[in-house]
């Protein structure tokens, strides 16, 4: 049948409307814009930011596991932008990385993310388009998937620690970001540590009640090594997966740069005290976030954890049956690059260092044309990291949860971001189950930028 003009316009008008192509419907918005907040100690002027939805951390972003999260993302910076989903096992287009699975969105443009989270956990969204001056101006926010079955606690806080390197004078971040010392160095390290965006914040909490801590290391740069005062802990989760034992809290634990680790602690300290989540640093430890104790919720102690429920992660028993990729981790001070390439040229390393490249991965300053790794979908992989350089590396792999393999290729708890210390090698094995291209980089973000970034392909 064919329609006049009239009767096409008359039919139109009772047609719903569909969402133009590549579109979400029903899209929460995400906002990317400057703001101003008190990242110093009160007293003292709020600090410029860039912020998602107008503070830093951004708003947290809490669904239950298997739920679809669906995001506009609208940029109000001065600069093209994009979002990470990260630690989620994602579809390879919504992975957010400019260049790879996307265009960066530019200022006053927009991109729709859309995706489902099939594994519970801690997990986070940051910036990553220039990420190492965005994720350090505040572009960083927390995503949070609930278990069906979650633990009993009493609470449920999420702390998301950063530092910040702001300008005592005027409380303004430094405009320092593509510094050629940090970037050769251990990265861009801040002068003022906060913990969800607030300097010393304070939780009101009872002897004896039982938390469950979501901790994220948001900082640029920052290796954290967590111990806890007046509190008993159990590490229960890391990088959102559940360890199959809890794990007792009895000294420091690193916490690398993108990495995170859920604890459930009691609160021991007596009521009237102070109880403390603590960075333990070489020159001394200090309070990340203060608990103040009064009253008491219960008169006796609940019996240690149980596991978390485990999440849907592919068999892995058998790591020592995959074939083994090594990825060496070059240069920075102290081990200068003698050359590398950069693209299809090879430079000697004073060419790269005018270029702002400091490292490599196997021999390439920049993410090279063809992958690192070339994966048929489901077949097992191992990687050895090796670190040839002064300085400790997080390692993260894009759209996969990997586990880590003990000196005698023994499984260790699934991550997603492994820390490699200088001069050390660590192992871990991964089944190459999710289709796409996708990132793999050093998570100190001045060492991405600078050279440290690879890809492999799962096809």
């Amino acid at each position: 049948m064919n329609l006049d003009r009239r009767q096409f316009l008359a039919a139109a008008a009772a047609w719903p409307l569909v969402p133009a192509a590549g579109r979400a419907a029903g899209a929460t918005p995400l906002l990317a814009h400057p703001a101003r907040q008190q990242i110093a100690p009160d007293g003292h002027a709020q600090t410029p930011i860039w912020s998602y939805d107008g503070s830093a951390p951004g708003a947290e972003i809490r669904v239950a596991q298997g739920a679809r999260v669906v995001r506009q993302l609208r940029n109000d910076l001065p600069q093209a932008t994009s979002v990470h989903w990260h630690g989620i096992r994602i579809d390879n287009a919504m992975d957010g990385v400019p260049g790879l699975t996307q265009e960066a969105v530019p200022p006053g443009g927009q991109f729709d993310y859309d995706f489902t989270v099939p594994d519970a956990g801690t997990y986070w969204y940051h910036a990553h388009n220039r990420s190492m001056e965005q994720v350090a101006r505040g572009l960083y926010g927390p995503l949070i998937v609930e278990e069906a079955d979650a633990p009993e606690v009493d609470r449920d806080l999420v702390l998301m620690v950063d530092d910040w390197r702001l300008d005592p004078d005027t409380v303004e971040l430094t405009g320092d970001f593509d510094n050629g010392h940090d970037l050769g160095h251990a990265g861009r390290l801040g002068n003022i540590v906060t913990v969800n965006g607030r300097f010393d914040p304070e939780f009101r909490v009872r002897r004896h009640e039982r938390l469950r801590l979501r901790l994220t290391n948001a900082a640029n740069a920052r290796v954290f090594e967590l111990g806890l005062d007046g509190l008993e802990g159990w590490i229960v989760a890391l990088d959102g997966m559940p360890l199959d034992t809890p794990l007792a809290v009895t000294g420091a634990f690193p916490l690398a740069p993108a990495q995170r680790a859920d604890l459930i602690v009691d609160v021991t300290a007596e009521a009237g005290a102070t109880a403390s989540l603590l960075s333990i640093e070489r020159d001394g430890g200090y309070g990340l976030t203060r608990f103040q104790v009064g009253g008491v919720a219960a008169q006796s102690r609940r019996p240690a954890p149980q596991p978390l429920p485990p999440n849907p992660v592919p068999d892995l028993d058998e790591p020592a049956r995959a074939p083994l990729s090594r990825m060496r981790l070059q240069g920075g001070a102290m081990r200068w690059l003698d050359s590398a390439r950069l693209g299809d040229t090879e430079l000697s390393g004073r060419e790269l260092a005018e270029l702002g490249r400091f490292w490599a991965l196997n021999g390439y300053a920049d993410r090279p044309a063809e992958p690192f790794l070339d994966a048929a979908r489901g077949s097992l992989h191992r990687i050895a990291f090796v670190n040839e350089t002064a300085f400790d590396h997080g390692m993260h792999l894009h759209g996969h949860h990997f586990r880590l393999l003990t000196e005698d290729g023994r499984p260790g708890p699934w991550r997603d971001t492994v820390l490699v210390r200088r001069g050390e090698t660590r192992q871990i094995a991964m089944v190459a189950d999710n289709p796409g291209n996708w990132l793999l980089h050093c998570h100190m973000l001045g060492h991405a930028a600078s050279g440290m970034m690879s890809w492999f392909r799962v096809a």
